[in-house]
């Protein structure tokens, strides 16, 4: 097959990036054609608020030019408008609900003209995947074709050697944002024991905040963007990884890279993950804007190792059932499902 990929992003860490990468390298070594549009091979204006606007326009004008190709996948609703252009068997990939994601973070104005843009878009897609069960009722509800394949790992990048900065590591990798949860992080991070060190990887909107803290916290550390195989050490070598998000588009790269690593996790009950993240069991479950919560479960897990090793051997389970080897012959059924059709 001749497969176009159009995404706003295709390299960092975890999200879209990461499924992006894994997904172009499953889909050349089993032999087919794949070419790429993204940020990093278009122009954009790199400001807050114009870089997904910018590459819309940008990555439109782009596939003006494009010959036909037998799948045009598009990640995010942003990618949609250059999809229209080509002809081909077209599939959209959503990472949540997007009128509700764009109103968390512009308010409920710029969700409502979000909801009416992504509905045009939808109605060009032969395929939409989602990577929750919830979403995709919410989608086909709406008479969407969608279907659910969930985020995969690469196995093979978790064999990393760990890398342990100090002898009670946390840790939070992800977009410093709000949706993240990164405020709820922040609020506990002066009130972390002075023993326990927290590292901060990502980037994003919020990063001086991120910066602002660590003046008063010498138990602080921000990273900064990390290259994945050094993230993936760090995640290997801490105690907990926190991801305290307020919304997700399903079980996400970096809580898989977590429970791949064997490294317990603390996270937000969100319906999307389903029946694999439940709480004492695969992961310690706390509330959606709950500080106090977070708190609490850091103390509790690193005070009871036992409890942590649970955590990780079950969650791991959980990782082996994700394998970009399963989950990309997924992708590959549905492709040619609708070329058939």
């Amino acid at each position: 097959m001749k497969i176009l990929i159009i995404s706003p992003t295709s390299s960092g860490i975890g999200g879209i990036a990461g499924v992006v990468q894994n997904q172009i390298k499953f889909l050349k070594n089993k032999g087919h054609e794949v070419d790429l549009i993204s940020s990093e091979n278009s122009f954009i204006i790199p400001i807050k608020g114009l870089k997904n606007l910018s590459f819309m326009i940008s990555s439109f004008l782009k596939t003006k030019i494009k010959k036909n190709y037998d799948i045009v996948h598009a990640h995010n609703p942003a990618s949609g408008l250059a999809m229209k252009n080509i002809s081909g068997k077209k599939v959209i990939s959503l990472w949540g609900i997007f009128e509700n994601q764009i109103e968390m973070l512009h308010g409920s104005i710029l969700g409502k003209i979000s909801g009416k843009y992504e509905k045009k878009i939808l109605k060009n897609a032969d395929a939409i995947t989602v990577a929750s069960k919830i979403i995709q009722q919410y989608y086909l509800k709406l008479n969407y074709p969608t279907y659910y394949i969930p985020n995969g790992i690469d196995l093979d990048s978790i064999q990393k050697p760990e890398e342990r900065l100090y002898p009670k590591q946390l840790i939070f990798v992800g977009r410093l944002s709000k949706e993240k949860g990164i405020f709820d992080l922040l609020k506990i991070a002066q009130k972390i024991p002075n023993e326990m060190n927290l590292l901060i990887i990502g980037s994003g909107p919020e990063e001086q905040k991120v910066k602002n803290i660590l003046n008063n916290s010498s138990n602080i550390h921000y990273l900064g963007y990390q290259p994945h195989e050094k993230v993936v050490s760090l995640i290997k070598g801490s105690d907990i990884l926190i991801q305290p998000s307020l919304v997700e588009g399903g079980l996400n790269s970096t809580l898989l890279e977590a429970m791949a690593c064997k490294t317990p996790i603390i996270t937000t009950s969100l319906d999307v993950y389903g029946d694999e993240i439940k709480h004492l069991e695969t992961a310690f479950c706390v509330s959606t804007n709950s500080s106090e919560e977070i708190l609490e479960g850091i103390i509790e897990l690193m005070n009871n190792p036992e409890l942590r090793t649970n955590l990780a051997d079950k969650a791991f389970k959980i990782a082996e059932q994700h394998s970009w080897d399963s989950i990309g012959n997924q992708f590959i059924q549905l492709y040619d499902k609708i070329l058939k059709i």
